[in-house]
């Protein structure tokens, strides 16, 4: 994510919020920690298939057999949820030339398990609230690139490749698996059926 940092730390002269993520959280039971407000990107080739990276490591990663996903992220502040798409596609794979084909009706959610609970997101959630988009891939591959994202981000996979949609749930952790699921449902009717 990009800031105007000539402003310091005011924006139009109000003092910018700081992240909700930036600071520990305290001590909290579970049941009563948020869901991080979060998007999640389907991104399909001219001929039907999606794009998946291999995360390049993070307290999500729980084995190399589960490393795959499709790019995700925060939504920040008030946000809107598509545009928080377009940037977090961009921020991880430099990509820009998409179309919007759809999305999720309902959002989805899931819960970390207790192991990761008060270690991912600096232990302010107990999981993701998700609203999922699909969008058309009109670039060349050469226009993706994971090793290197644009602004300077940290990337997020260390490598990509584009896999059949109905696969995703069989590479993604086990936690996310129920989402993925519900994603490749929705989304099933813009894949040909050689691709399903």
């Amino acid at each position: 994510m990009s800031h105007d940092h000539k402003h310091g730390d005011h924006e139009h002269g109000k003092k910018r919020e700081k992240k909700h993520h930036d600071t520990p959280a305290k001590a909290v039971p579970v049941d009563e920690l948020p869901y991080r407000p979060c998007v999640g990107i389907v991104l399909l080739s001219a001929d039907g298939l999606v794009f998946v990276g291999r995360r390049a490591g993070g307290e999500e990663q729980v084995d190399s057999a589960h490393a795959w996903q499709m790019p995700q992220g925060g939504i920040d502040g008030e946000e809107d949820p598509l545009e928080a798409a377009k940037r977090e596609l961009y921020e991880e794979t430099g990509v820009r030339s998409v179309s919007l084909l759809a999305e999720t009706p309902d959002w989805v959610r899931y819960d970390l398990p207790p192991e990761l609970v008060g270690k991912a997101w600096k232990g302010r959630y107990r999981g993701q609230i998700q609203k999922w988009f699909a969008f058309r891939f009109e670039g060349p591959d050469s226009e993706i690139d994971v090793l290197k994202p644009p602004g300077g981000h940290k990337a997020e996979f260390a490598e990509w490749r584009w896999e059949r949609l109905a696969r995703l749930p069989d590479l993604v952790v086990p936690f996310k698996r129920a989402v993925y699921e519900k994603v490749v449902a929705a989304f099933a009717p813009l894949v040909p059926a050689a691709h399903d």
